[in-house]
């Protein structure tokens, strides 16, 4: 008995998706994604209503990657019609940071009292919208908005300092997907 390859995903209303040349776009109110999909074995049919991932054999790497790809498709289709939004927390006791964000780029000031200013990636069409305690990481594209808010997270981890008592720092704190 084999389990079943097929995976559906349905497209959302004020959503348009097209598949050529092993391209997928998706379009919406809140923009546009585009990314290459494709891999040996697996077909992708788009439909008016949803789109199907087929994987040809039932080997476990080809069942496992058409899941994969339909997840992909998801992410993208509402990234299109919702959008994600990562909301971070800026923790410091001991020295106030500064946080603007510069071009494709987020600088953190003055974390832990440090005279050089640390540079966090902004990656793609992401949006950060920063105030004194709260930074938001808003955009169409999930992958580019988690690393993003990884990024941040990552330049203000603290080394050589008790994290019990060292606390400062930009946290996750929630993700609205």
């Amino acid at each position: 008995m084999a389990k079943e390859l097929k995976k559906t995903v349905p497209i959302p209303d004020g959503v348009n998706v097209t598949y050529e040349g092993n391209v997928f776009s998706a379009s919406g109110e809140k923009g546009n994604n585009q990314r290459f999909i494709w891999f040996p074995g697996i077909t992708i049919e788009v439909t008016d209503s949803e789109v199907t991932v087929d994987a040809d054999s039932s080997r476990k790497k080809q069942k496992a990657m058409a899941g994969t790809l339909a997840s992909h498709i998801n992410n993208m289709m509402k990234g299109v019609s919702d959008g994600f939004e990562y909301r971070m927390k800026v923790v410091y006791s001991h020295f106030p940071m500064q946080i603007k964000v510069e071009g494709k780029k987020l600088v953190i000031g003055n974390f832990l009292g440090e005279k050089s200013p640390r540079v966090a990636k902004i990656l793609g069409e992401t949006k950060i919208k920063t105030s004194a305690d709260e930074v938001i990481v808003t955009g169409i594209n999930k992958e580019d908005v988690g690393q993003t808010a990884a990024n941040i997270e990552q330049k203000t981890k603290i080394k050589r300092f008790d994290p019990r008592v060292f606390q400062d720092g930009i946290y996750i704190v929630e993700k609205i997907v």
